[in-house]
């Protein structure tokens, strides 16, 4: 596998998904330095919600894909937090889960990240918007499902999961997918996506080791 075409595709991903609010506090500057005062609430509560937006966005891929998410302090409750900061700005999501609750696994190195690269992923596969959830499953198994029209994992999802795609090959959309593969065989999971059918998705998540 091309690792530098991977960390390409990774890096461009990041500043696709910054870019939008970022975008947003250059224009409303551009706008207060032209009209100073006269420029209205409107522009001042443009910059503040895209820099409580872009600061969302910011910290939940740095816990997603820099090494400080594999901390096993990191609870399910840090978790929920982060990723409905993450979500707040996509009025079609939402997430209906207790963080509170026992999951089946205990704490470990890797999983609030593998987690929370989960919850990222259903995201990312409810085209038109849905429900978001985590619940414990059997056998010592996370559960993270998806509700929601059109919910599918495409082909191309699931052989990006399951690294089966080239390097070169790899289509942009799905490099999170690929990478969330990635990180749930380097520390120890496995990760089974599944297509229940009725709009309905699931990932199942599961320790290779169970402590």
């Amino acid at each position: 596998m091309n690792n530098i075409k991977i960390l390409e595709l990774l890096a461009s991903k990041i500043c696709h998904d910054l870019i939008s609010p970022v975008g947003a506090i250059s224009n409303g500057i551009e706008i207060l330095e032209e009209l100073g005062p006269d420029a209205g609430d409107e522009v001042t509560s443009l910059i503040a919600s895209s820099t409580i937006q872009a600061n969302a966005k910011l910290k939940t891929l740095r816990m997603a894909y820099g090494l400080g998410g594999a901390d096993q302090n990191i609870t399910t409750v840090d978790i929920h937090a982060l990723f409905g900061e993450f979500i707040a700005s996509e009025k079609r999501l939402s997430q209906d889960w207790n963080p509170h609750e026992y999951f089946g696994i205990e704490p470990r190195s890797g999983l609030a990240k593998i987690l929370l690269c989960a919850l990222i992923l259903i995201s990312e596969t409810l085209p038109k918007g849905g429900i978001i959830s985590v619940k414990a499953g059997e056998d010592n198994t996370i559960l993270v499902t998806g509700n929601g029209e059109n919910a599918r994992f495409q082909e191309e999802a699931l052989r990006a999961l399951e690294r089966k795609t080239n390097a070169e090959d790899l289509p942009p959309r799905y490099v999170h997918t690929y990478i969330t593969g990635l990180f749930s065989q380097h520390y120890g999971f496995e990760i089974t996506p599944e297509n229940t059918g009725n709009d309905f998705i699931c990932l199942r998540l599961k320790c290779s080791n169970v402590f």
